[in-house]
């Protein structure tokens, strides 16, 4: 059992590596020349780390998530609105719950 003060201690912590690796990626940034290249690899860099997060967890879940991840992807192909797509998932996924699905 891990005491109300540890999980916080532990909260703080992550609070403070999260800020330093933003402030250090700015840092390192500031210093790059942005190129064609480098600036599709940062336009598509979000995509790939999100894909790499919801596909494994996605295939091992309910199929109330594989309908809303693929309203989702259905969504943000028509649209075209990341937020959208991801309020039209988040929607369906709860509405599943809801109905038992």
């Amino acid at each position: 059992m891990v005491s109300d003060a540890t999980a916080v201690i532990a909260v703080l912590l992550l609070a403070l590596v999260t800020l330093a690796t933003r402030l250090a990626g700015v840092g390192i940034m500031s210093t790059v020349t942005i190129t064609p290249r480098i600036e599709a690899f940062l336009k598509y860099m979000a995509s790939g780390v999100l894909i790499a997060i919801v596909v494994p967890n996605t295939l091992s879940a309910s199929p109330r998530i594989w309908i809303a991840v693929v309203a989702a992807a259905v969504v943000m192909i028509a649209t075209r609105s990341a937020l959208t797509a991801m309020l039209i998932g988040t929607a369906l996924a709860a509405a599943g719950r809801w109905f038992g699905i």
